[in-house]
């Protein structure tokens, strides 16, 4: 069985090797055609607290680790700006 796997941006990260991430997905509404984007925020477990807000990175499902985490941060794909002024 394959895992889903979600790519995002970090909104947050400040709670305990938690991220909350917010995924958008583009679809075409049923009735009208036009493109429309919806977003998702989801909570990812971050083992090292490696992850800060404006990181572009890549999820996956996973066993329930929580009341609220079914994912986990598989890797960084791109820093964000703000983790870049703070280092």
């Amino acid at each position: 069985m394959t895992r889903k796997t979600l790519m995002g941006f970090v909104v947050s990260n400040k709670m305990n090797k938690t991220v909350v991430v917010q995924v958008e997905r583009k679809f075409a509404h049923p009735k009208f055609k036009k493109v429309v984007k919806s977003t998702s925020k989801y909570s990812a477990h971050d083992e090292k607290n490696e992850c800060c807000p404006g990181d572009f990175i890549s999820i996956c499902e996973t066993r329930p680790l929580s009341k609220t985490k079914r994912w986990r941060l598989v890797e960084i794909i791109k820093k964000g700006e703000e983790a870049d002024k703070a280092s």
